[in-house]
């Protein structure tokens, strides 16, 4: 647990470098995207993401639950770090829909796969040594997001987190492939 418990805290520590805060602010700093336009785009994204939920059970169900983490994650990460170099909006958002089809996925299949490697009784104390280092790694990243992005309006936070993840889903995957929940054994 404590393995998994690191590993998803550099998941979130990545991913606190593009809450929707500093996401709306690099696309402001980029591309004068006024909030109205930003709005839109976390609403078509969110329900993107929302959708995904539903399609990570059968996906799961067929693949197994670390390789729907990762190979749903890894390419929405690809996704991620692409969006830094789009050279126009309409790019950016492409990428950024693409990016939230995939990217939460892993979520429903996470709690799955934590619940189904420990015992029923250990199942309350593995998820809260899963989720407060999550909290932690998530509540650090906005303080060096918002100093990138007063440096330089590239988009350093969204290669940074998109890098970190990325070696987040690589490292879940060398570690815990074999790794099997009884069921998919």
């Amino acid at each position: 647990m404590l393995g998994l418990a690191a590993l998803f805290a550099l998941d979130s520590f990545g991913g606190g470098f593009v809450v929707n805060a500093m996401l709306a602010l690099w696309l402001f700093q980029r591309f004068g995207l006024d909030v109205a336009t930003t709005g839109m785009i976390f609403f078509v994204t969110g329900l993107c993401s929302a959708a995904s939920y539903f399609v990570a059970v059968p996906l799961a169900r067929r693949c197994g639950l670390v390789n729907t983490m990762v190979f749903t994650h890894l390419p929405a990460n690809f996704f991620l770090v692409l969006t830094a170099f789009a050279p126009n909006l309409w790019l950016a958002f492409v990428l950024l829909i693409m990016r939230s089809l995939l990217s939460q996925m892993d979520v429903p299949t996470r709690s799955s796969y934590v619940m189904a490697v420990v015992e029923p009784e250990e199942r309350p104390a593995a998820a809260s040594l899963t989720a407060v280092p999550r909290s932690l790694a998530s509540a650090i990243a906005p303080l060096l997001s918002g100093w990138l992005l007063s440096a330089s309006a590239f988009g350093w936070p969204l290669v940074l987190a998109g890098l970190l993840k990325i070696a987040y889903d690589l490292m879940l995957l060398q570690q815990f492939r074999m790794v099997k929940p009884p069921e998919e054994s």
